[in-house]
């Protein structure tokens, strides 16, 4: 059960870097970054959430397979 549980949270990581790569490539982020310097909070948030739930993801299934 905890493998499936850290493959999901790994996907999910997985779909929020894409997401947040795909916005930080945006209109709406070149914009925010010629009058602010800085991209979208979205995007920056998206690529947070994305590395976080990525490594999650494969610290679970590390310690899934490391316990079998």
């Amino acid at each position: 059960m905890n493998k499936a549980i850290s493959i999901a949270v790994l996907a999910g990581g997985i779909l929020l870097l894409i997401l947040g790569i795909n916005a930080y490539d945006s209109s709406s982020s070149d914009i925010s970054r010629f009058f602010t310097g800085s991209a979208t909070d979205k995007s920056i948030w998206l690529l947070v959430g994305g590395v976080a739930a990525t490594v999650l993801g494969l610290v679970g299934l590390l310690r899934a397979y490391k316990t079998v």
